[in-house]
């Protein structure tokens, strides 16, 4: 492992401004910010269509009460091409996070959502952020990046939020995706602004880690 390298995960609530703050964290320390790109990644070792991964994004396929009653998959175990559940939710999950899992030992990143921030849980290089704020601040910002109502947008706040939820659930084995305690510092993106939250973000992990992060990428 490079010792010297962090890693920065954020969850974030739909229309919570969280990408953009993941990605102007990611700028301003001049390191990349991981999202689709996993899937990609995931897509190229594995030889499995990327299609497959988009459709498994942070939602579950199939009934999500049954699959929570499920047990829980073994994150650790991938399986083989020759097996019949390779193309399976739980081997698409896992693929995922052995590419988390080697990013962070080999590079600072940004990594948004997909769990990272239970699947590098044990890591000291690891930092992670939870990212939301109240309904109507979402709402306006989704209104205004999908040209939408205000009633469509709280659907689309309610069942995406929904998916996370569910596919956080499942695949840390029952742990709540809102839970203050599964992150450093849970950041209300409507109080503290978009750019304080990119300020805290740095701050907070540059004060854990121990190190002025900004000088070191200069």
């Amino acid at each position: 492992m490079n010792r010297r390298n962090y890693i920065i995960t954020v969850a974030r609530g739909f229309g919570s401004g969280g990408k953009e703050i993941s990605l102007k964290v990611a700028k301003k320390l001049g390191i990349p910010c991981y999202y689709t790109q996993i899937m990609k990644m995931a897509s190229e070792i594995s030889g499995i269509n990327e299609r497959e991964f988009v459709q498994t994004n942070e939602k579950l396929r199939g009934n999500a009460l049954l699959r929570r009653l499920k047990a829980v998959p073994n994150r650790d175990k991938i399986i083989e091409p020759t097996e019949h559940n390779f193309v399976s939710d739980v081997n698409l999950f896992n693929i995922q996070a052995k590419v988390i899992r080697e990013l962070a030992d080999t590079e600072s990143c940004v990594i948004i959502g997909k769990c990272a921030n239970d699947i590098l849980k044990d890591r000291d290089n690891v930092v992670s952020f939870y990212i939301e704020a109240p309904r109507a601040f979402c709402a306006a910002r989704v209104m205004k990046d999908f040209g939408c109502e205000y009633d469509e947008a709280a659907k689309m706040i309610h069942h995406t939020d929904r998916y996370r939820a569910d596919y956080y659930q499942y695949y840390t084995g029952g742990k709540k995706w809102t839970d203050p305690v599964a992150y450093d510092m849970t950041l209300n993106s409507e109080r503290v602004t978009i750019d304080g939250c990119v300020d805290s973000i740095i701050w907070y992990t540059s004060y854990k880690l121990g190190r002025d992060i900004l000088q070191e990428q200069s």
